[in-house]
């Protein structure tokens, strides 16, 4: 297991294409999702939830999204839709990160989206501590109330993220990123 900082200073994304099985087993997917929901959290009010989409019920999702993806589009052709079926399952594992934020007396609603956005990092930071690639994608159907809806979501959740797990198969490479002086201004 790498040590935290190491972990922290060399993160990265795997593409989805170099991600493959072994999906975490199950009491490493409990710790995983167990890190993630141990973040920040004004009031305690844990504002999001976790959908695990594994096994067959990657392709339930995805049948799922695809009805929804075709009344969107009736032209959408035969492939597409095949894509669609297929979305979740291109990786062993996806997890839903869900903001389940709501007007509060004393908690703003956008403090709660940042606790999920933190339980969608700290699921990041858990999987690839583990030794598996990971990356955080919305697409779509994060933004389409037939596709949240498709998927178990209230009308007033939203999704933070999808987390698409795996093996890596490609070792990842840095990226160039932004020196601290075109971010950090001191007051």
């Amino acid at each position: 297991m790498p040590d935290a900082l190491d972990l922290l200073r060399t993160r990265r994304s795997s593409r989805i294409v170099d991600l493959t099985g072994p999906a975490p087993k199950p009491e490493e997917l409990d710790t995983i999702l167990s890190i993630a929901a141990r973040v920040p959290d004004h009031g305690k009010l844990a504002p999001w939830r976790f959908i695990v989409f594994e096994g067959e019920g990657r392709l339930r999702a995805g049948e799922a999204l695809a009805k929804v993806f075709a009344e969107l589009n009736p032209d959408a052709t035969e492939k597409r839709l095949e894509d669609e079926k297929g979305r979740f399952a291109r990786v062993p594992l996806v997890v839903a990160v869900v903001s389940s934020a709501q007007p509060h007396v004393k908690i703003p609603e956008w403090e709660q989206l940042l606790s999920s956005a933190a339980a969608a990092q700290n699921l990041l930071l858990a999987t690839l501590a583990l030794g598996y690639g990971a990356t955080w994608i919305t697409e779509w159907p994060t933004y389409e109330p037939k596709a949240r809806a498709a998927l178990g979501l209230a009308e007033h959740e939203r999704i933070t993220g999808f987390i698409y797990i795996g093996t890596p198969t490609q070792a990842l490479e840095d990226r160039p990123r932004p020196a601290l002086s075109e971010v950090v201004t001191r007051f």
